[in-house]
Parts: C-alpha cells; structure tokens; sequence
C-alpha cells in the first residue's frame, strides 16, 4: 500500500481535489438557489396583465420544486461521487494490497529461493565434504595398504636375513662343533698319550727308584742326612743315654726345610725341641745323589748313640 501510494500519489490526491470541486461546486450551487431572492417585477405603464396569486403560487412551487430537484441532484451527484471516490479508495486500497501481496509473494519466494540456494549450497558443501572425507580415506586405506607391503616385505626381508644368519650360525656352529670335535679328539689322543707316556715315565721312575732305593745310593743319602742333622745338634743337659725319636722333615727342592716335627720319642720336651731345632740349623739338606731318591716328605730316626 505504501509502494502504491508512494508510485500514485499525485493521481490519487489530483482526483481527491476533483471529487472535492465537483462537490463543492454542486452544494454552492443548492446553496444558491435556496437562497436567491426573485427579482423584483416594475410594473408596466402599458399593457400590464395581471396575474392571479394561484399562478404565483403554483409558479413559485414550481421553482422550489426545481431547486429541490436540483439541490437532490446535486445530493445524489455528491453521493455518487462519494461513492465513486470510495470504490476508488477500495480499488486504489485493493491494488495497493495486491501490491503488496505480490510484494510479499516475491518476498516470500525470494527468501525461499535464497533458503534454497543456502540449501543447496550446503548440500554442496556437505557432498564436497564428504568426497574430501571419502578421499582422505581412501588415501589413508592406501596409505595403510602400502605400509602393510612395506611391513611385508620387510619381513619377508628380515626372514630371509634371518634366515641366511640362521644358516650361517648353523654352519659356523658346525664347524665349530667340528674344530671342537676335532680339538677334543686331539686333545684326548693327546691326553691319551700323555698318560700313556705319564704311565710309562712313572713306571720307569718306579723301576729306577726302586734300583736306587734297594741299592746302596740310598743308604749313603740317609747318613748323610743323618750326620748332618746330628752334627747340628746341641745336646741338652737333659738328654738321657739312648735317645730314638722319630723326625718327620719335609723340604723343597734345593733341601731347604719348611717343617721339622717330633713325632716319636723317648726324651722329654726339651730334648723334641733341640732335635727340631738341629733339623733348621742343617737346613739345606744334603741333595740325594740321584733325584729318584729325592723326597719332600720323608721320617727319619734319629739315635745320636748309634
């Protein structure tokens, strides 16, 4: 309505002051004619007719009848101009009303148009999404896919590495199981041998010593080990004729004495420890005359009478 009237406006207020005019002039002019005198009759010198007051007064009720005549016209006429003034307000009213409508409708339909397109946009958001979203995807199966190979053939790698380690471990422990095989039978021929020659050194040892010991190197050996062990001997006061101890000695080789002990004897405390001590002071002993008779370990008896 206010589109309409704002593209109308002149024309509807240039027929507004029309209908006003047309109005006002009807309504003058009823006015007028209420309102006029009737001129005023000069009577003439000549001729003059006289008039009854019936003709006066039916001519007079004719002239009120004219102007009320008129003056209903003019009622009617402002009426029917009201009236068409009124349907023209109803119409101007109803084209501004379907102006707006239409307005409206196009309102409406471009706000449905724009809700669409926002629509449609969404949606074309929301489908591009979900292609970035499919294809990110897929990307990633293909990425997992490849990963998977590498991880497979990596493996597959490391198995056959493994197993190219494996077969040499096996084959160097093979060998060497073998060389120890081999270094153990070496070893016990060798070991073997030894005894064997162990066997045959100590049997020999044994025929020598025993040529040695039954023959008269040995016997010489002892009194020389005797003699000089009596020779060392300071004799204490308590020592009785008839003295025989028992003396176990034990040397290393060169005849140094590491232990000289009384094991048996017929004299007291103080002759044990003079004969003890004379075993010390003949330290080092006399070397046998063949190192067959050589003993670390050995007891001698000690009779200083003899």
């Amino acid at each position: 309505m206010r589109e309409y009237l704002r593209e109308h406006g002149w024309a509807v207020v240039l027929s507004v002051l029309l209908h006003g005019l047309l109005v006002g002039s009807l309504v003058f002019a009823a006015l007028i004619s209420a309102h006029r005198t009737p001129p005023s009759v000069q009577p003439l010198p000549i001729d003059a007719v006289v008039v009854s007051s019936q003709v006066l007064h039916a001519s007079q009720a004719a002239r009120e009848r004219a102007e009320q005549e008129a003056a209903a016209k003019a009622a009617q006429d402002a009426k029917a101009a009201q009236d068409a003034k009124a349907a023209e307000d109803a119409k101007a009213a109803e084209e501004a009303k379907a102006v707006q409508d239409a307005k409206a409708a196009a309102e409406a339909k471009q706000a449905a148009d724009t809700k669409a397109e926002e629509a449609a946009a969404d949606a074309a958001k929301a489908a591009a999404a979900e292609q970035q979203k499919a294809k990110q995807a897929r990307q990633a199966a293909e990425a997992d896919l490849a990963e998977q190979a590498k991880r497979e053939a990596d493996a597959n790698a490391a198995a056959a590495k493994a197993a190219e380690v494996k077969k040499a471990a096996e084959a160097k422990q093979a060998a060497e199981e073998k060389r120890i095989a081999d270094a153990k039978h070496a070893a016990d021929e060798r070991a073997r041998a030894d005894r064997e020659a162990e066997l045959r050194r100590q049997l020999a040892d044994e025929e020598h010593r025993s040529a040695v010991e039954s023959g008269p190197m040995r016997d010489s050996y002892i009194a020389k080990l005797r003699n000089k062990i009596q020779n060392a001997w300071i004799k204490p006061p308590s020592a009785s004729v008839g003295l025989d101890c028992l003396v176990a000695v034990t040397q290393i080789p060169g005849g140094e004495v590491t232990s000289a002990r009384v094991t048996q004897c017929n004299g007291d405390a103080a002759a044990r420890q003079s004969i003890e001590n004379a075993v010390y002071r003949a330290s080092p002993l006399p070397e046998p005359p063949d190192p067959a008779l050589f003993e670390r370990n050995f007891v001698f008896r000690f009779h200083p009478d003899e």
